[in-house]
């Protein structure tokens, strides 16, 4: 074991120091990290045992809509279990519709996504947890209310990847620290502190299968990315989709580049498809607090307002400068002059090629 591999613990600990509001918001990782511990377990023989298969039957759906499976509902209570009795008047819960009360008076709030990507399981692709702690608005508030801050309240912000490793990426707003679970002793180690988004990257990320439902702003912008050396940008790029949310942040976060799920023209999907409180905000925290950025294509994700627990949203995230051309392909009018002959090879939005 390396001298730098600290255990989350230990680097927990030196963190909250004496703060007593520190001490409790790390009581709220340290149990989201215990949950993320056991479901890391459960989910490597998940397709042995089924866990939660007795509890719910296949055919339902969640409060966002989607199919919820047995895992679903199974990883929701441990978390709300390993969460039970902290000092924490709610939970938001992409299963469950209303927030689940933990504490009365509580000083915190928790937004999770217990098992996202759980389909993918069936290819043994990686899933994931994702989480955010907020403060609450006082004893006397409506916990739902507290729910519907923007991100830029959030205190601390997680996921955690299960595949070949589980890894807990973590930021308690002063940085982005990465995680492994050492299999043998069952506790993280830390492995990268502070990490920073790589500066350049060719990788991009977003379903090419829906091009034909983009809007102009997106297919003009991954148009010049296909189009590669020959196109506008002068440089050959190469298209990733792992269809899992945690997956793709977490290569972005190591690998740089873009990850783009916008609003297209089919039923459902006009306002997006990405949870915008224990999705979008606690993964743009994330990639934010690691030198990145995160929009709904033209807005910081961080300082949208919810509407509703469950609300839906475009997600654009990655490398500043690559988030902020396609703001510019997005926002300005002036871009369907690109489609024009005359702006075939160059336009007003595509210079700086190598950006």
């Amino acid at each position: 074991m390396r001298s730098d591999q600290l255990s989350l613990a230990a680097r927990l600990d030196h963190w909250s120091g004496q703060s007593g509001d520190h001490r409790r918001l790390v009581a709220i990782v340290h149990a989201m990290a215990e949950a993320g511990i056991r479901l890391s377990g459960v989910i490597a023989v998940a397709a042995l045992e089924n866990p939660g298969a007795d509890t719910k039957p296949e055919a339902v759906t969640n409060a966002s809509g989607d199919e919820q499976k047995p895992l679903d509902v199974y990883a929701e209570k441990v978390v709300v279990d390993a969460l039970g009795g902290l000092d924490i008047a709610a939970i938001c819960s992409e299963e469950s519709e209303e927030p689940i009360p933990v504490t009365a008076g509580g000083a915190y709030v928790v937004a999770v996504d217990p098992v996202d990507g759980s389909s993918n399981i069936d290819v043994n692709a990686p899933i994931g947890t994702i989480f955010a702690v907020l403060p609450s608005l006082g004893p006397d508030a409506d916990p739902a209310a507290a729910l519907l801050q923007p991100g830029r309240s959030q205190l601390a912000a997680g996921m955690i990847i299960y595949g070949p490793a589980t890894i807990l990426v973590l930021t308690l707003g002063a940085g982005t620290d990465i995680y492994i679970l050492d299999p043998r002793t069952r506790y993280f180690r830390l492995v990268r502190e502070g990490i920073q988004l790589p500066a350049d990257s060719s990788e991009y990320a977003i379903n090419a299968s829906n091009a034909r439902h983009w809007g102009v702003g997106i297919s003009e912008y991954i148009g010049d990315l296909v189009s590669g050396k020959e196109g506008p940008r002068e440089r050959s790029f190469n298209m990733r989709w792992l269809a899992s949310l945690v997956a793709e942040a977490y290569r972005i976060l190591t690998r740089g580049g873009i990850f783009l799920y916008p609003a297209d023209d089919r039923a459902g999907y006009e306002n997006g498809r990405i949870r915008l409180v224990y999705e979008a905000n606690p993964i743009g925290f994330l990639i934010e607090q690691a030198g990145g950025a995160a929009t709904n294509g033209t807005e910081e994700i961080l300082d949208l307002v919810p509407s509703e627990l469950h609300q839906r949203v475009p997600f654009i995230f990655g490398n500043r400068t690559k988030v902020e051309r396609v703001r510019r392909y997005l926002s300005d009018p002036n871009l369907r002059a690109a489609h024009s002959p005359l702006f075939s090879s160059r336009g007003l939005f595509r210079d700086q090629p190598n950006t």
